[in-house]
C-alpha cells in the first residue's frame, strides 16, 4: 500500500490528518499535471482543489486496480475536461473574430485557423481517453515516452501503440470531418 492510498484509508475513516498528508504529498504535483491541459495556472490550481474537495466531501471508494496517485489524478484530470468543456461552450467566436480583426486585418485567415483548431479539438475529444491522453502528453506536453510511461501507468510497447493508433485514429476522424492537411 502507497502513502496515498494509506493516508486515503485513514481519511477516510475519520482522521482529519490523512487528507492533510494528501495534500503535502499531491497538490503541487496535480497542479502543475491540470496546468498541461489548462495552461492557465489559476484555473489549475482552482480544479486542484476541486479534486480535493470531491474526495473529501464525496469520498470516493478507491478500488485498487492502480496505483492511488493515478486513482487520484484521473479525478483531477475528468473534472478538467469537464470544465474546459463548459468554458469552451460559453467561449464567444464573435469576441475572437473582433480581436482578430483589430489585430490582424485577415479575418479570413483567423477564421480558417480557428476551424482547423477547432477540428483538431473535436476529433481529440472523441477519441478513447487512453489515445486522447497519451497524444496530449506526447504532442502537446512533450513529453518523453519514460514520462508518458509513467503518468499513464503503462509500458514503452503499450505507450508506442497508444501513440500509434491514437494518430492513426485521430487521422481517421479528422479525415471524416473533411478536415484537409493543405491548408495547414
Amino acid at each position: 500500500m502507497d502513502e496515498g492510498e494509506n493516508a486515503y484509508k485513514r481519511y477516510v475513516k475519520g482522521d482529519d490528518e490523512g487528507m492533510a498528508e494528501l495534500v503535502r504529498l499531491y497538490a503541487n504535483e496535480l497542479t502543475l499535471y491540470i496546468n498541461g491541459f489548462t495552461r492557465d495556472m489559476t484555473l489549475s490550481e482552482e480544479l486542484m482543489e476541486d479534486a480535493f474537495v470531491k474526495l473529501a466531501v464525496k469520498k470516493p471508494r478507491f478500488n485498487g486496480k492502480s496505483s492511488f496517485k493515478t486513482w487520484f489524478f484521473a479525478i483531477g484530470r475528468n473534472l478538467t475536461m469537464d470544465r474546459l468543456k463548459r468554458l469552451n461552450k460559453r467561449r464567444s467566436r464573435e469576441t475572437d473574430l473582433e480581436t482578430a480583426e483589430l489585430v490582424s486585418g485577415d479575418v479570413e485567415s483567423v477564421i480558417l485557423k480557428e476551424e482547423n483548431k477547432a477540428a483538431v479539438e473535436k476529433a481529440l475529444q472523441s477519441l478513447n481517453e487512453d489515445y486522447r491522453q497519451a497524444i496530449y502528453l506526447s504532442y502537446f506536453e512533450n513529453r518523453s515516452s519514460a514520462e508518458i510511461q509513467q503518468a499513464m501507468n503503462k509500458n514503452r510497447r503499450q505507450v508506442e501503440n497508444l501513440l500509434s493508433r491514437g494518430r492513426k485514429a485521430l487521422k481517421k476522424q479528422l479525415e471524416k470531418e473533411g478536415f484537409s492537411y493543405e491548408e495547414q
